[in-house]
């Protein structure tokens, strides 16, 4: 026998087909949906971890700041007591100063020199007086040159040969003189004193 289907299967079949496109469309946009969510999910994490990461870091900056300039200040007050420190060893040292000065000069005067006048003018002192002879000059200047525990560097300002009267029928010539030299801390060595003497205005 013989079946002759007698409804419109072309329609059906058209309707099947345009059926399953719809189906495979909702499935290919639900599919889409989900994925661009999952996306977006994806990336706020990335971003939330990035600002964390980037909040942390701002912490340490600060942090890291605080304790530069913390540094720093404990730096500076280092130098400040230094600079305290060195104050008072130069006042300790300096007030004996004049005791071991004129101990010095004292024990560095050649006879036949006579001293007049001391003057201590910063790190230098001013020596005036009169000399048997310019001799006596050059000796007090080698004494002060080489054998000298305080005193250093000395320079000859002037000499001047004089007559002097003696009584009234004997006169003597005489050397008037005037030295400078450089003071030399205790404690110093000679090459302290010529880099300090450098640096010193004359």
């Amino acid at each position: 026998m013989i079946l002759i289907n007698l409804l419109p299967h072309r329609e059906a079949a058209r309707k099947r087909r345009k059926e399953q496109f719809l189906v495979s469309v909702g499935i290919t946009a639900l599919v889409g949906g989900a994925l661009a969510m999952l996306v977006q999910l994806w990336y706020q994490n990335q971003v939330s971890d990035q600002m964390a990461r980037n909040a942390l870091l701002e912490q340490e900056t600060q942090k890291l700041v605080k304790q530069i300039a913390d540094v720093a200040g404990l730096r500076a007050e280092i130098e400040a007591l230094k600079a305290r420190q060195n104050a008072v060893e130069d006042l300790q040292s300096d007030r004996n100063m004049p005791v071991h000065l004129l101990d010095e000069l004292v024990a560095q005067t050649p006879e036949g020199v006579y001293l007049q006048l001391v003057k201590q003018e910063g790190q230098f002192v001013q020596l005036s007086g009169m000399a048997q002879s310019q001799e006596r000059v050059s000796e007090l200047l080698r004494n002060l040159s080489g054998r000298s525990q305080y005193l250093g560097r000395p320079e000859l300002i002037e000499i001047i040969s004089t007559l002097q009267s003696i009584s009234a029928k004997e006169q003597r010539r005489v050397a008037t003189f005037k030295v400078r030299a450089q003071l030399i801390r205790p404690g110093a060595t000679k090459s302290d004193a010529d880099q300090s003497l450098t640096k010193t205005p004359l």
